[in-house]
């Protein structure tokens, strides 16, 4: 890839349009997760340092191109300040004479948000005209909202190609940490599918298993490819509309050489509820009242087994219900395995999409991967091999 950063730019007394990602979650009008404005801020902090003034640009929520007053970024400022560490204006809105007027306020250093994106049509729209309103109020773009790259819209890809443009710091981690991890990677290559349906992971498979030594799935949809394979799974949550959507994925890997490692064991209950009467059995023994709800040990000693000669390692989704414990213990125990490798030098991890992030915090080791990401569907289309608009127009400049 070939993308202008931060460190191309000369951005002194600039208008500096940034592209963020200030979607997060909220109750009762405050931050409850903060980690897309902490990976956020660096990149305005910078530019404000280096004498840019620096407009920012975000969407939130779906208002669906109208004004609703609940999805307003006004109660974001005081987040965003208390995390760049300076004063941040708002602008009512994001185009207009209003957004004109704020940034003609604007003196070097200084940090100014504009409203919700998506309170106008022309957004989702990729309006042309939308783009070019956004274009005149900066003289750089930089596009630091990986997390949104996957949608041409007008503050993503429109304005991208309006002017001179560059990542962000958070992009640019996001793409070179892709690129190692899939793009050029050290093999062998591992990549861990997990969650609860293969039918919203087709395409994610098909494309893993042209470019891995070896595929893990787990979760309810490694359920699918048992059924496939004629393995009886009891009550568990599996498609059988797509038992052969599971075993093309399996010749496909047959025909590329790839491995695809299912669990050989599994954790099974009569009903799932927290700490509910379970046993662990072979993928043979699970009985036709019984719930699959995570891997059992024989299936993680075979992770590890696998994991050791390993030297790069995608991971996307959980091997259990992770949210309900004793069914955490397998992702936990696989999470934890490929944290102590990465501290260890031995491999490179990266880790995004869905609840991946949720269920590495859940065991601890967020900060044990090589890189986390915080896109969810820019993550999964990105592993699909989809082009993201958003990082096409900012290559194409």
């Amino acid at each position: 890839m070939s993308f202008r950063t931060l460190d191309d730019l000369n951005v002194r007394g600039k208008r500096v349009l940034v592209r963020a990602d200030l979607n997060v979650p909220m109750a009762d009008g405050k931050v409850t997760d903060s980690l897309r404005i902490v990976r956020q801020a660096p990149t305005i902090r910078e530019l404000a340092k280096k004498g840019a003034r620096v407009i920012v640009l975000s969407h939130f929520d779906r208002p669906k191109g109208k004004v609703v007053a609940s999805m307003s970024l006004k109660p974001l400022v005081q987040a965003l300040a208390g995390e760049i560490g300076r004063p941040v204006a708002f602008a009512d809105e994001c185009i207009g004479p209003s957004a004109q007027k704020a940034v003609a306020a604007l003196k070097d250093g200084e940090v100014l948000l504009l409203e919700n994106t998506r309170f106008h049509k022309g957004e989702e729209e990729n309006n042309p005209s939308m783009a070019e309103q956004l274009a005149a109020l900066g003289d750089i773009f930089v596009n630091d909202a990986f997390s949104a790259a996957h949608r041409a819209h007008a503050s993503t890809e429109g304005v991208a190609r309006l002017l001179p443009n560059a990542a962000g710091r958070s992009m640019q981690a996001e793409l070179t940490h892709l690129a190692k991890a899939l793009g050029n990677p050290e093999r062998p290559l591992m990549a861990v599918v997990g969650g609860a349906k293969v039918s919203t992971k087709i395409a994610l498979l098909e494309n893993l298993v042209k470019r891995v030594e070896t595929l893990v799935i787990g979760g309810a949809m490694a359920n699918t490819f048992l059924a496939a394979e004629g393995i009886a799974v009891g009550k568990s949550l599996y498609e059988a509309d797509h038992l052969e959507t599971a075993r093309k994925v399996i010749h496909m890997a047959n025909e590329a050489g790839a491995a695809i490692l299912l669990p050989a064991d599994v954790v099974v209950a009569r009903e799932f509820k927290p700490g509910a009467a379970h046993r662990t059995v072979s993928v043979s023994q699970i009985g036709a009242d019984e719930i699959v709800l995570d891997v059992g040990e024989n299936s993680i000693a075979e992770f590890r087994n696998r994991l050791q000669g390993t030297r790069t390692l995608v991971w996307n989704g959980p091997l259990g219900a992770f949210e309900t414990a004793p069914f955490d213990r397998g992702t936990v125990a696989a999470a934890q395995l490929v944290a102590s490798l990465t501290r260890a030098g031995q491999l490179l991890s990266v880790a995004g999409g869905g609840d991946t992030v949720a269920a590495l915090a859940h065991a601890g080791v967020e900060d044990g991967f090589t890189y986390v990401s915080t896109a969810g569907g820019a993550f999964l289309e990105w592993l699909e091999g989809k082009a993201l608009p958003g990082v096409e127009a900012l290559q194409s400049n």
